[in-house]
């Protein structure tokens, strides 16, 4: 099987390591959303966050690699991926207080014993924070599988393999993951790198890809 080759091995653990950390990521985007809620409403806003990212990671997982089949969207996707890189650095080096909010709302604990939880969120209606929710899944969930399949175009194996862990962390660990981030930076950054690296390979393979186009019509 691929995943015992050595290039497949490497591009396995790429994937884990995407899968990771941008489960944590969203997850820790859709307790940001529910923090300004109500208690009562918070859970249930969460719980239709986590279903919601699940669901179209499944969609855009039977889509993506054929949609990467077309000349020019492998640059693209790389494109989008970098961008991805830059937000989450943004929100490694700012987001401290933010995550802390977020983690209180995935966890309904008092984390900073402020006697509070998440209570520094701004306030929100339901619906602000559902349409918040679901615009930040459709986000995330494309650039997770973006970047598996980029990691892992080469191995079909591999590829499988890291959807179905893609979707599944979302579905059941995504709240835990979060928290592991929050406490332990420095798998974010190793997830932050995997990623950046994965960008610069798209951009350099789609960029081969549509160059001979390119030049043509320059030609």
């Amino acid at each position: 099987m691929e995943i015992f080759t050595t290039e497949g091995f490497y591009a396995l653990l790429q994937v884990i390591g995407i899968d990771l950390v941008l489960a944590g990521d969203n997850a820790i985007v859709i307790g940001l959303a529910a923090a300004g809620l109500p208690k009562d409403q918070r859970a249930k806003a969460i719980l239709v966050g986590i279903i919601a990212a699940t669901v179209m990671r499944i969609g855009f997982a039977l889509i993506t690699t054929q949609l990467l089949a077309i000349t020019g969207l492998l640059l693209a996707g790389g494109i989008l991926l970098l961008w991805v890189c830059w937000k989450m650095w943004r929100e490694l080096q700012n987001g401290h207080a933010a995550e802390t909010e977020a983690e209180e709302a995935l966890t309904n604990r008092d984390l900073n014993a402020d006697g509070t939880v998440a209570g520094g969120a701004p306030r929100k209606t339901f619906a602000q924070a559902a349409t918040q929710i679901v615009v930040a899944d459709v986000s995330m969930s494309l650039d997770n599988v973006l970047a598996v399949a980029g990691a892992a175009r080469e191995h079909p194996t591999v590829l499988v393999i890291g959807l179905v862990l893609s979707i599944a962390l979302m579905g059941f660990a995504a709240s835990f993951i979060a928290q592991l981030l929050s406490r332990y930076r420095w798998i974010a950054y190793v997830g932050l790198a995997i990623i950046f690296y994965v960008a610069l390979k798209m951009m350099w393979e789609g960029w081969h890809e549509v160059q001979p186009a390119m030049m043509g019509m320059v030609g």
